[in-house]
């Protein structure tokens, strides 16, 4: 299985954010123009010099707080399949909005190197509503399944607000010295929303040795300010043709952003 290493240089995750998935209110009725689209972004990624992808239910709104339905895993599998057939990086899964279970089950089944959890440790009042952490079955699943599988968890994750007075430092320190974890990810507010110096440099003053990645917002505008303290970067707003979330992945957008990163 490829793996990610955090070490060896800043990772460059791409994000193929599918459209509407079958049952979602937005789907087109054209499954074959989706797997198309994922595949153009895929090649389009690595030619640009991405080292990893992470594949996301990303049309899928409005989204749940609990388990996915069938349909989409299904479609997400078939999606996933596809990726692979195309590509030898590292491919991960987010389930939006939280369903990690499904993640590690398409992980398992689908050639998955890592997931991503929105929240995976504390609870967050989002827009599905309040959300709680499953880290204790997250883990204990990813040992039965994918025992190999990395989680990536995002810390104050974007679209929502932690529930109580739980600081950004303490939900980091606490998500990475008792979730289990492999890395924790700093967002913006919102989808494409840059994460602020401030947070970055406090999550990395609360947990020195975690792996930290960037989750929305990175460009190659912020790029040096923020390299000094991550480990790289989940993009898709940014690499997108013309800087707009629903066009195809650029390539010379993800070239651009690789060379900042080097």
């Amino acid at each position: 299985m490829k793996t990610l290493d955090f070490n060896r240089k800043k990772l460059l995750i791409g994000v193929v954010h599918l459209p509407a998935l079958p049952g979602a209110p937005n789907y087109s009725g054209d499954f074959d123009a989706i797997i198309a689209r994922a595949v153009a972004d895929t090649k389009a990624y690595e030619k640009g010099g991405a080292d990893a992808l992470v594949i996301e239910n990303f049309g899928d709104a409005p989204f749940t707080s609990k388990s996915v339905a069938p349909e989409t895993i299904a479609a997400m599998a078939r999606a996933g399949a596809a990726v692979c057939a195309t590509t030898k990086l590292p491919i991960g899964y987010n389930v939006l909005r939280n369903d990690a279970r499904a993640a590690l089950g398409l992980a398992a089944s689908c050639n998955g190197s890592f997931i991503r959890v929105n929240i995976h440790s504390g609870a967050m009042i989002t827009d599905q509503g309040l959300i709680e952490g499953q880290a204790y079955d997250t883990v204990r699943t990813r040992q039965q399944l994918c025992p190999g599988v990395k989680i990536l968890t995002d810390v104050h994750v974007k679209h929502a607000v932690p529930f109580g007075d739980w600081t950004l430092e303490d939900a980091a320190r606490d998500t990475w010295e008792r979730g289990a974890v492999s890395a924790l990810i700093v967002s913006g507010v919102g989808t494409g929303q840059p994460a602020s110096l401030d947070d970055v440099q406090t999550v990395r003053r609360a947990v020195h040795d975690a792996p930290i990645l960037i989750g929305s917002g990175f460009n190659k505008e912020n790029a040096d300010t923020l390299l000094p303290f991550i480990n790289g970067a989940i993009v898709g707003s940014s690499l997108k043709r013309d800087g707009k979330l629903d066009n195809p992945v650029d390539p010379a957008r993800v070239v651009a952003l690789r060379k900042v990163m080097r």
